[in-house]
């Protein structure tokens, strides 16, 4: 999902998703990592989404919110009441919550269906699901290697698996040079829509009018 930055620049804003453990280890040795994640985005102009739980998207969400930015949770439960009760996630760094309803599995799909890119920082079979889902369809994808659990092993699963769309995956160590490199790789994939957006930034009205006057 990607909207017009509203600084009148005509490029597009766009959804990037941190992807990582909800627990275990990885939680306390990367939530700074997690934390300038989420800042990067804010501080590039960009838009950061989760799937609106605990652990490193939650510290990711921090980091955007604590920048100034905008954090979009996708959460498995159906209403807040769900969100809260039965799957004791936090409501907190979000400005908007879209209760899917889907569980846990169909959150994954819809949250990656949902943003322009993926980094996945830390992170287990959850974060595994979300990576591969990004990769099949066919969204940018960014791992923060050296951050343990599968952001270590997916360089060499890639190797072994040979994807088709290797050309779509960064990795680097550093959040921000991860976070910069995403960006213009998203300038490059989105090079023609940012270009008839800046040649008419309208024209859904034009199309309209067009419309009307048949």
């Amino acid at each position: 999902m990607s909207l017009v930055d509203p600084d009148n620049s005509q490029r597009l804003q766009y959804s990037i998703c941190i992807s990582g453990a909800h627990n275990g280890t990885t939680v306390d040795a990367d939530k700074q990592l997690a934390e300038r994640l989420g800042a990067s985005i804010a501080k590039h102009g960009h838009i950061l989404t989760t799937g609106a739980t605990v652990g490193l998207p939650y510290f990711a969400a921090k980091g955007a919110k604590d920048a100034g930015g905008t954090s979009i949770g996708f959460s498995p439960a159906s209403s807040v009441r769900e969100h809260i009760r039965k799957y004791r996630l936090p409501r907190r760094y979000f400005d908007f919550v879209n209760y899917t309803g889907l569980d846990y599995v169909g959150r994954d799909t819809f949250l990656i269906q949902s943003s322009d890119a993926v980094i996945t920082v830390g992170g287990g079979f959850g974060s595994l699901h979300e990576f591969v889902t990004a990769l099949e369809a066919y969204k940018p994808v960014g791992v923060l290697t050296n951050s343990g659990g599968a952001a270590d092993i997916i360089p060499s699963l890639m190797k072994v698996l040979q994807p088709p769309r290797d050309h779509l995956i960064i990795y680097d160590d550093n959040p921000e040079n991860l976070m910069a490199r995403m960006v213009a790789l998203l300038d490059k994939e989105f090079a023609d829509v940012n270009k008839e957006l800046k040649r008419n930034s309208f024209w859904f009205l034009e199309d309209h009018k067009k419309k009307e006057a048949h």
